[in-house]
């Protein structure tokens, strides 16, 4: 199963969310490029407990690296696929954390949880010398929040079947749920058997992201993120679109809903759309004609699967063009 995307649309683009993936490749360029002072790297840059609760290891380090560790690490990574897989996530969960937050507050949410799961780490391994890096730890942080905000959220998933496409949604709470229960049970389980990995920071990091969210959505937004929502509003929706079918009575043929942005309904546009047709699912190309209105119906003649006597069957999508993006 691969993940895709949340079927949440966020109002505007996520300028801090990209900036916060680009800054993440960035730096892991930088690490690639330390050859042979790369394990000096990690370890200055890294988080590393013991440099705090070892005196004797304290002493090669300032105060000021000993702070800077603990926000640089979330900024590193153990390599290609670690900072793959934690930057997959970010972009998935993300851009809709910071469209409720706001990107001012979402930069500062972030940092607090990335801080808060490295304090976390550090508290049950205090002394382990092993450094820990990577994201995932304000990205559990972002989770945490997604999980309070869009309980009733999907994550649109890619299920190849013998080379053909499946997409198939699955609920986000289910899907955070079962990843959070799996971390509390990797924490709980050997310490031989972690395999390196932060649990704990994860934990943390999930737990306080619901924390913090609760207390950021108590401020008022700043005028500085407020003008920023109006330069980065969304002009289109998702290029790919699962439709919910549905069938009147005694009428053969399939209905459903497209969403499209008022740019997209005043130019036109072109989506695909993966709708069940019969015991299958379909991937269609949609063409939207320039000037369509809300409520607008498309009719895709044939497109949907003929009935066991051959009748054919077409496709109705009533365009939805919600306002506010």
């Amino acid at each position: 199963m691969i993940p895709l995307r949340d079927t949440t649309e966020s109002k505007g683009y996520p300028v801090v969310n990209i900036a916060l993936i680009v800054t993440n490749v960035l730096v892991y360029l930088v690490q690639l490029g330390q050859g042979e002072a790369l394990h000096r790297f990690i370890i200055t840059y890294g988080l590393v407990p013991a440099r705090y609760s070892v005196p004797r290891i304290a002493a090669h380090f300032s105060l000021g690296q000993q702070a800077f560790a603990l926000v640089s690490f979330m900024f590193l990574h153990g390599g290609f696929w670690h900072l793959l897989g934690n930057m997959w996530f970010l972009y998935i969960f993300g851009d809709n954390v910071e469209d409720r937050l706001g990107p001012v507050k979402y930069l500062l949410f972030y940092l607090i949880c990335g801080f808060a799961s490295g304090l976390t780490h550090l508290f049950f391994n205090w002394h382990s010398q092993l450094p820990t890096v990577g994201a995932s730890g304000a990205i559990a942080g972002v989770m945490g929040a997604y999980f309070l905000l869009y309980p009733h959220s999907k994550i649109l998933t890619l299920i190849p079947i013998f080379f053909i496409p499946y997409f198939v949604e699955i609920p986000a709470v289910f899907f955070l749920g079962i990843w959070i229960i799996l971390q509390l049970l990797s924490a709980a389980g050997p310490p031989d058997q972690g395999g390196g990995i932060a649990w704990w920071a994860h934990i943390g990091g999930f737990a306080f992201g619901m924390v913090f969210l609760k207390l950021l959505l108590r401020t008022p937004e700043s005028a500085v993120s407020q003008r920023i929502r109006e330069k980065t509003a969304k002009k289109k929706s998702h290029l790919l679109q699962l439709i919910k079918p549905f069938r009147e009575v005694d009428d053969p043929h399939i209905y459903g809903t497209i969403e499209i942005t008022p740019l997209e309904a005043r130019l036109g546009t072109r989506k695909l759309v993966s709708i069940a047709s019969g015991p299958k699912r379909r991937l269609l190309n949609v063409t939207v004609p320039p000037g369509s209105r809300d409520g607008v119906v498309l009719r895709l003649t044939g497109a949907a699967h003929p009935l066991k006597d051959g009748t054919g069957r077409d496709i109705y999508l009533k365009l939805k063009v919600p306002q506010g993006y």
